[in-house]
């Protein structure tokens, strides 16, 4: 099965910045929705971000603050996160999906002073 690999967690201060990247072998990476789920401490995994040709969504909880992009050319698809508040201390997985569904590992971000 192809993983896709995200980088770029780690620990970081509130109202900080973060940049998550994730990229995988996957053939014809661009017809492939690209999304960024997290699952904080006793919680469920949800969405955060999701990116395909028709646009954007966010959850709200990240709206004003996360931005999801993409490079096709790249197979990586990022998760910039601003103005990060201690709620937002997750593992972030990254999910690539289409006729396939491929995830990363996950990244932990911890948002801690």
């Amino acid at each position: 099965q192809v993983q896709l690999v995200e980088s770029g967690g780690g620990l970081v201060q509130p109202g900080g910045s973060l940049r998550l990247s994730c990229a995988g072998p996957i053939t014809f990476f661009s017809r492939y929705t690209m999304g960024w789920y997290r699952q904080a401490p006793g919680k469920q995994r949800e969405l955060v971000a999701q990116i395909n040709n028709g646009g954007t969504n966010y959850a709200d909880s990240v709206k004003g603050r996360f931005t999801i992009s993409r490079d096709n050319a790249k197979n990586t698809v990022y998760l910039q996160m601003n103005s990060l508040k201690p709620e937002d201390t997750a593992v972030y997985y990254c999910n690539a999906k289409y006729i396939y569904d491929y995830w990363g590992k996950g990244t932990l971000v911890t948002v801690s002073s």
